[in-house]
């Protein structure tokens, strides 16, 4: 599996007879041969780039290609900064636990839902409670009452394998 590059044409790369060349900020230069693109490129001490090498004829502008990269990086980190991550606490609880252990869990639940994480409560099915998977459903469906004052359910309990999961997101 190989990743896919972007590898830039430009400068003496260019093998093409002529190109719709562009300047950068300013005029356009129509259609010229890539060795008079190249010379204005010079003279203006930028690069010729290859923006569309398949049009007809390919299309080349001339820029300062570190500052248009410097400027590419840049609004990336800026983007990567403004993402938020979403952390969800996963609580485990099982078909035969009792009433008091399902009130400690959900006050943990609780604490992470006003935090503002997302809360993913799974119920694990061993053995002979694989023939009763509505037990689960049941366990769910009672600690439901317990926290939908802060938060919405994704989606109803659902069966995954050997788990029963609810995904709790926290109200905004």
């Amino acid at each position: 599996m190989s990743k896919k590059t972007d590898r830039v044409i430009m400068n003496d790369d260019i093998r093409v007879p002529e190109v719709r060349c562009n300047v950068d900020g300013a005029e356009s230069l129509g259609i010229v041969s890539t060795d008079e693109a190249m010379e204005k490129a010079n003279e203006l001490g930028l690069d010729l780039v290859l923006i569309a090498p398949d049009a007809k004829p390919p299309v080349a502008k001339i820029m300062d290609y570190g500052k248009y990269r410097y400027q590419e990086e840049k609004k990336l980190k800026e983007q990567r900064k403004n993402q938020t991550k979403i952390d969800v606490k996963e609580i485990k609880l099982s078909v035969k636990i009792a009433d008091n252990d399902i009130a400690y869990k959900v006050k943990h639940a609780r604490e992470f839902l006003t935090e503002g994480k997302h809360v993913k409560f799974r119920v694990f099915l061993r053995g002979r409670e694989m023939a009763n998977p509505d037990a689960a459903r049941d366990v769910l469906l009672k600690v439901w009452p317990m926290v939908e004052d802060l938060g919405t359910m994704d989606k109803p309990p659902r069966f995954e394998g050997r788990y029963f999961n609810m995904l709790v997101l926290p109200n905004k």
